[in-house]
């Protein structure tokens, strides 16, 4: 069984580590571990309690009223939970496919999936759900090469549903050009790929070159295809000296296009540090703006 540090057990339930603690002394809602050091750490089980929890509060419930509940009161509240607001019902999404995540529960991931699209139609379950899902486990940006095997069964089935979706968008037929890329030593491709579908699902050409491609060869096929956009993504740690002499020749010899960079901000540095006439996103939502 999996073991989470408190700040792992915030990032997977949208709970604050300071709510935690005061549900911990005030409700006895869970009871951590401790390791020799007396830090506190929680397993699969906790986890998947305070996820219900959370879900349970997302319907408008009160936390002094859920926390005396029993385990099966608590299933039994969550199964029959009304789906009064749409923020609650991708909260529920949310929290149902990082519990399938923690059992790598292959089915019920794919039935959560799938119950997304039904309701929202996939480009606004990309947006509203599997976005937020994503952000949520930390695995947009994740460097981590060994990354949890929770984190990879999750996105590998959610590249598939992308790739499958991007596959069935027929050409695009209006006008921009976007070429998409993930520059040498960068391999986490979800975020590229949720660009991407997003791209083309709103009717423009995006020609997808993958991972770890060359400056050169990015160069050599944008000088002949001349697209409108270029966008790449940054999420490895290197020396901010040789990030900013990357972007500046891509800027240099792409002045017939517009370069959109992505990815972990902190290693874009801030004022000087930044390229000129490079457009840096916040994330990948950033880039509606530019699909209008």
């Amino acid at each position: 069984m999996q073991s989470y540090p408190i700040n792992e057990l915030e990032r997977l339930t949208g709970v604050k580590a300071h709510t935690i603690r005061i549900w911990e002394k005030r409700y006895g809602l869970i009871v951590p571990e401790r390791t020799k050091t007396n830090r506190r750490y929680y397993n699969d089980d906790q986890v998947r309690k305070l996820l219900n929890v959370s879900t349970l509060l997302a319907h408008g419930q009160k936390i002094s009223k859920v926390a005396v509940l029993t385990e099966a009161e608590i299933n039994d509240q969550i199964q029959n939970a009304p789906g009064a607001a749409d923020h609650g019902i991708a909260t529920d999404f949310i929290n149902d496919l990082i519990k399938s995540m923690i059992g790598f529960d292959e089915h019920g991931f794919e039935k959560i999936f799938s119950a997304a699209v039904i309701r929202y139609g996939f480009f606004e379950a990309m947006l509203q759900v599997i976005y937020p899902f994503l952000s949520k486990v930390g695995v947009l940006w994740s460097v981590d090469v060994a990354a949890p095997g929770q984190e990879h069964f999750a996105t590998s089935i959610i590249r598939r549903k992308l790739m499958a979706a991007i596959d069935g968008i027929l050409p695009g037929e209006r006008t921009k050009k976007f070429l998409l890329f993930l520059p040498e030593g960068e391999w986490h491709e979800i975020g590229l790929l949720l660009a991407c579908y997003m791209i083309r699902s709103q009717g423009y050409d995006a020609l997808y070159l993958g991972q770890n491609v060359p400056y050169e060869d990015v160069l050599q096929i944008s000088g002949v295809l001349k697209p409108d956009y270029l966008l790449t993504f940054y999420v490895t740690p290197r020396p901010i000296e040789e990030l900013t002499g990357q972007l500046k020749l891509l800027q240099e010899r792409n002045t017939h296009a517009r370069v959109l960079v992505a990815g972990k901000k902190e290693l874009f540095g801030t004022g000087k540090a930044r390229v000129k006439n490079i457009t840096y996103l916040d994330d990948v939502k950033g880039l509606l703006g530019f699909l209008s």
